[in-house]
């Protein structure tokens, strides 16, 4: 008899592509969606991206009676259902609270009545804040601060006490939470409930801190989930790519191949406790690097970033995964280089329709 996995959240970005593998492994496959307008437009029909052989049920995560029938003869749960991004953290917290903690809750308490043999639950590298940093003496520093005043002086790097630069390092799992946004609060508010619920009932639980994840199919209406499409797609329209700050931050872009094959290494996983796994690429780029390469991959090369000098406030500098407990528990290994992945998102691109949507904001 075939598995069946539920995917909450599963029509949009990472859950799209997660569903087509598990199909490809011969898995039953069905997705619980509210479709958001945000995410699939006004229509609220069926994504065309979501495979034919996916089960569709949409409701809402927070709905009781839509939950229980989602999880009614389901094996595997992925909940990837989350309201998404940093950039609303300002006015949007009662949503970020909503989906993401009372959908989170909802599903476990249905979840701890059934059957389920395991949960794999999608977090966020943004729950560690500001990444890892050592200073001068080489010691390792975690609460690191970037004040308005600083921001204002376009003093950009992190300093200690003194003054002096910081330097930033991979960031582990045992990085303590910084919270900088009320969207990190609700992710690491939902990792929590999930490892308490799965030591609690003895359901095996693995979270996996997404770090910036692109990819085809992902969405334009978000700058800080989807940057690199938003670069692409300015590029293709002859528009130089908008940086913050001075372009220099450093993250971890890993491919959305990458992510769904970190999810599949979660699922089949033997060990049945309860774990943390970061899900990067294990490289740092700046934003910088990340518009040059795709100026040059399409042809745009005169085109130069444009460094607005401008910051958004609670944003991150420096945040990249060290991913050594993932390759060495989870055998990760991520497969998809930068060129390759860049060179995925400029040739889909090509094939849309969709309008430049990027928003210049941010403070002077």
């Amino acid at each position: 008899m075939l598995s069946t996995v539920l995917i909450t959240g599963g029509a949009g970005f990472i859950g799209s592509h997660l569903a087509d593998t598990l199909l490809a492994r011969g898995y039953k496959v069905r997705v619980l969606d509210n479709l958001t307008p945000e995410v699939h437009g006004n229509a609220a029909r069926r994504p065309e991206r979501l495979s034919d052989e996916v089960e569709l049920m949409i409701g809402d995560i927070r709905n009781q009676q839509d939950v229980r029938r989602a999880l009614k003869d389901v094996d595997i749960v992925f909940h990837l259902a989350a309201r998404m991004g940093t950039g609303q953290h300002t006015y949007e917290q009662a949503q970020y609270t909503s989906v993401n903690n009372t959908g989170t809750a909802v599903l476990l308490q249905q979840l701890i009545h059934g059957g389920v043999q395991k949960l794999v639950v999608a977090s966020s590298m943004s729950v560690y804040g500001e990444g890892l940093y050592k200073d001068v003496h080489g010691q390792l520093v975690e609460n690191v601060n970037r004040s308005v005043e600083q921001l204002q002086q376009k003093s950009w790097n992190p300093v200690d006490l003194e003054g002096r630069p910081l330097l930033a390092c991979p960031t582990s799992e045992l990085k303590q939470a910084r919270i900088h946004s009320a969207y990190a609060l609700s992710k690491a508010a939902q990792e929590r409930m999930c490892l308490l619920a799965g030591e609690a009932y003895g359901i095996p639980v693995v979270a996996l801190r997404f770090f910036n994840v692109y990819g085809m199919h992902q969405m334009f209406s978000n700058q800080y989930t989807g940057a690199l499409t938003i670069f692409a797609w300015r590029l293709l329209n002859d528009r130089a790519p908008l940086l913050f700050e001075d372009g220099l931050q450093q993250r971890d872009f890993v491919h959305v191949k990458d992510a769904v094959a970190a999810c599949c290494n979660a699922m089949d996983m033997i060990d049945s406790g309860c774990s943390v796994y970061n899900i990067g690429s294990g490289q740092s780029t700046t934003y910088h690097d990340v518009a040059t390469m795709l100026a040059r991959i399409t042809g745009r090369e005169h085109i130069r970033p444009e460094i607005s000098g401008k910051y958004r406030e609670g944003d991150i500098r420096h945040c990249f995964a060290d991913i050594s407990k993932a390759w060495k528990e989870l055998r990760y290994r991520p497969q998809v280089f930068p060129d390759q992945g860049l060179a995925e998102i400029t040739g889909w691109l090509k094939e849309q329709s969709t309008a430049d949507r990027f928003i210049r904001f941010g403070q002077n």
